[in-house]
Protein backbone atom coordinates (compact mmCIF):
# COMPACT_ATOMS: atom_id res chain seq x y z
CA UNK A 1 0.00 0.00 0.00
CA UNK A 2 1.58 3.63 -1.04
CA UNK A 3 1.56 6.10 1.05
CA UNK A 4 -0.88 8.11 -0.94
CA UNK A 5 -3.57 5.57 -0.41
CA UNK A 6 -2.72 5.37 3.27
CA UNK A 7 -3.31 8.95 3.68
CA UNK A 8 -6.49 8.77 1.53
CA UNK A 9 -7.68 5.73 4.03
CA UNK A 10 -7.25 8.14 6.83
CA UNK A 11 -8.68 11.36 5.51
CA UNK A 12 -12.13 11.56 8.47
CA UNK A 13 -8.98 12.40 10.56
CA UNK A 14 -8.23 15.47 8.44
CA UNK A 15 -10.26 19.05 7.65
CA UNK A 16 -11.18 19.95 4.45
CA UNK A 17 -9.04 21.79 1.97
CA UNK A 18 -10.40 25.06 3.58
CA UNK A 19 -9.20 24.76 6.49
CA UNK A 20 -5.63 23.94 5.23
CA UNK A 21 -4.69 27.91 5.31
CA UNK A 22 -4.37 27.51 8.75
CA UNK A 23 -1.68 24.33 8.28
CA UNK A 24 0.35 26.54 6.80
CA UNK A 25 0.59 29.10 9.36
CA UNK A 26 1.37 26.32 11.51
CA UNK A 27 4.16 25.44 9.73
CA UNK A 28 5.33 28.08 8.44
CA UNK A 29 9.15 28.64 9.80
CA UNK A 30 7.97 32.26 10.47
CA UNK A 31 5.70 31.14 12.97
CA UNK A 32 7.18 32.39 16.35
CA UNK A 33 7.25 29.35 18.12
CA UNK A 34 11.26 29.44 18.87
CA UNK A 35 12.39 26.57 16.51
CA UNK A 36 14.62 28.69 14.59
CA UNK A 37 17.07 28.42 17.73
CA UNK A 38 17.23 24.75 17.66
CA UNK A 39 19.04 22.17 15.51
CA UNK A 40 17.47 18.86 16.76
CA UNK A 41 21.10 17.92 17.13
CA UNK A 42 22.54 18.80 13.73
CA UNK A 43 24.48 20.89 15.29
CA UNK A 44 26.11 18.27 17.51
CA UNK A 45 26.53 15.93 14.26
CA UNK A 46 28.33 17.95 12.43
CA UNK A 47 30.93 19.02 15.19
CA UNK A 48 31.20 15.19 15.26
CA UNK A 49 31.77 15.15 11.79
CA UNK A 50 28.49 12.91 10.57
CA UNK A 51 27.21 15.63 8.82
CA UNK A 52 29.55 17.02 6.26
CA UNK A 53 27.25 17.40 3.52
CA UNK A 54 24.13 16.63 1.42
CA UNK A 55 24.18 12.74 1.24
CA UNK A 56 24.82 13.02 5.27
CA UNK A 57 22.73 15.73 5.93
CA UNK A 58 19.68 13.58 3.94
CA UNK A 59 20.66 10.28 6.06
CA UNK A 60 20.79 12.26 9.51
CA UNK A 61 17.50 13.76 8.72
CA UNK A 62 15.98 10.27 7.56
CA UNK A 63 16.77 8.80 10.83
CA UNK A 64 15.62 12.09 12.95
CA UNK A 65 12.04 11.69 11.02
CA UNK A 66 11.68 7.88 12.30
CA UNK A 67 12.74 8.55 15.57
CA UNK A 68 12.01 11.39 17.50
CA UNK A 69 9.62 12.75 14.55
CA UNK A 70 7.07 9.87 14.41
CA UNK A 71 6.97 10.67 18.11
CA UNK A 72 6.20 13.75 18.29
CA UNK A 73 3.79 13.16 15.18
CA UNK A 74 1.61 10.75 17.40
CA UNK A 75 1.85 13.10 20.49
CA UNK A 76 0.86 15.88 18.31
CA UNK A 77 -1.99 13.86 16.66
CA UNK A 78 -3.17 12.71 19.94
CA UNK A 79 -3.29 16.10 21.47
CA UNK A 80 -5.37 16.76 18.43
CA UNK A 81 -7.76 13.64 19.05
CA UNK A 82 -8.79 14.84 22.76
CA UNK A 83 -6.39 12.56 24.49
CA UNK A 84 -5.60 14.47 27.80
CA UNK A 85 -3.00 16.65 27.75
CA UNK A 86 -1.45 16.40 31.11
CA UNK A 87 -1.63 12.75 30.42
CA UNK A 88 0.41 13.31 26.85
CA UNK A 89 3.05 15.58 28.86
CA UNK A 90 4.02 12.57 31.13
CA UNK A 91 3.86 10.29 28.40
CA UNK A 92 6.45 12.58 26.20
CA UNK A 93 8.54 12.66 29.12
CA UNK A 94 8.37 8.94 28.97
CA UNK A 95 9.20 8.76 25.73
CA UNK A 96 12.53 11.63 26.41
CA UNK A 97 14.91 10.10 28.56
CA UNK A 98 17.84 13.21 27.82
CA UNK A 99 17.49 15.73 30.40
CA UNK A 100 18.67 18.36 28.35
CA UNK A 101 16.10 17.50 25.55
CA UNK A 102 13.20 17.14 27.80
CA UNK A 103 14.23 20.62 29.40
CA UNK A 104 14.36 21.72 25.42
CA UNK A 105 10.85 20.70 24.39
CA UNK A 106 9.24 22.18 27.38
CA UNK A 107 11.08 25.93 26.55
CA UNK A 108 9.64 25.07 22.44
CA UNK A 109 6.69 24.49 24.54
CA UNK A 110 6.18 27.29 26.32
CA UNK A 111 7.45 29.42 23.38
CA UNK A 112 4.40 27.33 20.80
CA UNK A 113 2.34 28.12 23.98
CA UNK A 114 2.58 32.03 23.61
CA UNK A 115 2.25 31.64 20.06
CA UNK A 116 -0.56 29.64 19.78
CA UNK A 117 -2.76 31.38 22.61
CA UNK A 118 -2.36 34.90 20.54
CA UNK A 119 -3.20 33.10 17.15
CA UNK A 120 -5.93 30.91 18.36
CA UNK A 121 -7.42 31.41 21.48
CA UNK A 122 -8.82 28.02 23.17
CA UNK A 123 -9.37 27.40 26.65
CA UNK A 124 -7.43 24.02 26.26
CA UNK A 125 -4.32 25.93 25.84
CA UNK A 126 -4.99 27.81 28.35
CA UNK A 127 -5.83 25.14 31.01
CA UNK A 128 -2.82 23.21 29.91
CA UNK A 129 -0.48 26.21 30.29
CA UNK A 130 -2.02 27.42 34.09
CA UNK A 131 -1.38 23.44 35.06
CA UNK A 132 2.47 23.63 33.00
CA UNK A 133 3.82 27.27 33.66
CA UNK A 134 7.49 26.16 33.16
CA UNK A 135 6.28 24.42 29.51
CA UNK A 136 4.64 21.33 28.26
CA UNK A 137 6.61 19.46 25.75
CA UNK A 138 5.99 21.37 22.45
CA UNK A 139 4.26 18.46 20.37
CA UNK A 140 1.47 18.30 23.27
CA UNK A 141 1.19 22.05 22.39
CA UNK A 142 1.41 21.86 19.00
CA UNK A 143 -1.17 18.94 19.01
CA UNK A 144 -3.49 21.20 21.05
CA UNK A 145 -2.70 24.11 18.86
CA UNK A 146 -3.60 22.36 15.91
CA UNK A 147 -6.92 21.47 17.46
CA UNK A 148 -7.72 25.31 18.38
CA UNK A 149 -7.19 26.24 14.66
CA UNK A 150 -9.92 23.56 13.50
CA UNK A 151 -7.19 21.25 12.55
CA UNK A 152 -7.03 17.01 12.36
CA UNK A 153 -4.79 14.83 13.94
CA UNK A 154 -3.27 14.34 10.41
CA UNK A 155 -2.44 17.84 9.91
CA UNK A 156 -0.81 17.74 13.39
CA UNK A 157 1.02 14.99 12.67
CA UNK A 158 2.52 16.33 9.56
CA UNK A 159 3.40 19.62 11.06
CA UNK A 160 5.55 17.57 13.63
CA UNK A 161 7.32 15.33 11.99
CA UNK A 162 7.96 18.45 8.90
CA UNK A 163 9.50 20.39 11.51
CA UNK A 164 11.70 17.42 12.83
CA UNK A 165 13.38 17.32 9.44
CA UNK A 166 13.37 20.89 8.62
CA UNK A 167 14.42 22.32 11.57
CA UNK A 168 18.28 20.34 11.33
CA UNK A 169 17.93 21.01 7.85
CA UNK A 170 17.54 24.74 8.19
CA UNK A 171 20.42 24.68 10.82
CA UNK A 172 22.57 22.78 8.32
CA UNK A 173 22.74 25.47 6.23
CA UNK A 174 23.75 28.41 8.46
CA UNK A 175 26.30 25.54 10.09
CA UNK A 176 28.08 23.87 6.93
CA UNK A 177 27.48 27.02 4.71
CA UNK A 178 25.38 24.45 2.49
CA UNK A 179 23.72 25.48 -0.20
CA UNK A 180 20.27 26.19 0.56
CA UNK A 181 18.95 24.95 -2.74
CA UNK A 182 20.65 21.45 -1.85
CA UNK A 183 19.21 21.40 1.61
CA UNK A 184 15.48 22.08 0.51
CA UNK A 185 15.86 19.24 -1.96
CA UNK A 186 16.91 16.96 0.71
CA UNK A 187 13.45 17.66 2.11
CA UNK A 188 11.78 17.27 -1.06
CA UNK A 189 13.13 13.91 -1.16
CA UNK A 190 12.53 12.76 1.83
CA UNK A 191 8.21 13.92 1.60
CA UNK A 192 7.06 10.15 0.80
CA UNK A 193 8.95 9.10 4.34
CA UNK A 194 7.37 11.93 5.78
CA UNK A 195 3.93 10.86 4.35
CA UNK A 196 4.96 7.42 5.88
CA UNK A 197 5.40 9.00 9.26
CA UNK A 198 2.37 11.55 9.46
CA UNK A 199 -0.03 8.32 8.83
CA UNK A 200 1.09 6.09 11.21
CA UNK A 201 1.76 9.19 13.53
CA UNK A 202 -1.72 10.15 13.27
CA UNK A 203 -2.81 6.51 13.05
CA UNK A 204 -1.75 6.50 16.99
CA UNK A 205 -3.08 9.01 17.92
CA UNK A 206 -6.59 8.28 17.21
CA UNK A 207 -5.59 4.82 18.88
CA UNK A 208 -4.29 6.23 22.06
CA UNK A 209 -7.90 8.29 22.58
CA UNK A 210 -9.74 5.32 22.38
CA UNK A 211 -7.18 2.55 23.68
CA UNK A 212 -4.86 4.70 25.84
CA UNK A 213 -1.27 5.94 25.75
CA UNK A 214 0.22 2.94 25.93
CA UNK A 215 -0.33 2.41 22.21
CA UNK A 216 2.09 5.34 21.28
CA UNK A 217 5.66 4.74 19.77
CA UNK A 218 8.53 5.24 21.13
CA UNK A 219 11.03 4.98 19.31
CA UNK A 220 14.69 5.31 21.01
CA UNK A 221 17.49 7.82 18.90
CA UNK A 222 20.71 6.79 21.87
CA UNK A 223 23.07 9.07 19.77
CA UNK A 224 20.79 11.75 20.00
CA UNK A 225 20.08 11.54 23.29
CA UNK A 226 24.06 11.04 24.04
CA UNK A 227 25.03 13.94 21.92
CA UNK A 228 22.18 16.13 23.48
CA UNK A 229 23.35 16.03 26.47
CA UNK A 230 26.93 16.88 25.06
CA UNK A 231 25.62 19.85 23.21
CA UNK A 232 24.31 21.37 26.74
CA UNK A 233 27.31 21.45 28.65
CA UNK A 234 29.23 23.36 25.40
CA UNK A 235 30.63 26.54 26.57
CA UNK A 236 29.80 27.91 23.33
CA UNK A 237 27.03 26.69 20.51
CA UNK A 238 25.19 28.83 18.02
CA UNK A 239 21.88 26.73 18.62
CA UNK A 240 20.51 25.80 22.30
CA UNK A 241 19.97 22.19 20.99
Amino acid sequence: MTATTDVADVADVAVGAAGRAALLVLADGRFPAGGHAHSGGAEAAVKAGRVTDVPSLEAFCRGRLHTAGLAAAALAAAAAAGADPLELDEAADARTPSLALRAAARRLGRQMMRAARATWPSPALDTLASARPRGAHQPVVLGLAARAAGLGPLDAAYAAAYEAVSGPATAVVRLLSLDPFHATAVLARLAPELDVVAVAGAEAGRRASDEGLDVLPAPSAPLLDITAEQHAAWPVRLFAT
